[in-house]
């Protein structure tokens, strides 16, 4: 029962607070963050190396950065072959949110279904998105 209402919790919060991704989309500093995570995501093999948890972890501190950015940041930093509970029910939130970008829904997509790596059809996707 607890896990459940953390999990709710965790979703009503990242949605409410994800309408500051859109706000602020073409921000350098969330556009760059934004571009950091993908190319993690798409380099990554069954967990991220210690220098992408160092800048995952600069990207969940930024206090400047939306609150999905840092979100996402958080869950890709947490993987272990595929994202955590809170991780993907964070992910589904981003992508349920009306207001969260098509850039924002599809790396949240990626994020959520990685099973050890991203697949070549994520990857082609993220690199066209986050050129």
């Amino acid at each position: 029962m607890k896990d459940t209402f953390v999990q709710k919790f965790l979703l009503i919060a990242v949605m409410a607070l994800f309408a500051q991704f859109s706000v602020a989309q073409d921000n350098a500093a969330n556009m760059a963050a934004a571009k950091q995570i993908a190319d993690i995501v798409v380099s990554l093999n069954h967990f991220p190396s210690d220098a992408d948890k160092a800048t995952l972890g600069a990207i969940s501190g930024n206090m400047e950065l939306t609150e999905g950015l840092r979100a996402m940041a958080s869950a890709v930093t947490n993987i272990q072959h595929a994202a955590t509970a809170e991780g993907k029910s964070a992910m589904a939130a981003l992508q349920a949110a009306a207001d969260t970008p098509d850039r924002g829904k599809a790396l949240a997509g990626v994020i959520e279904n990685l099973n050890h790596m991203a697949s070549a059809d994520a990857k082609a996707q993220l690199a066209q998105m986050f050129p």
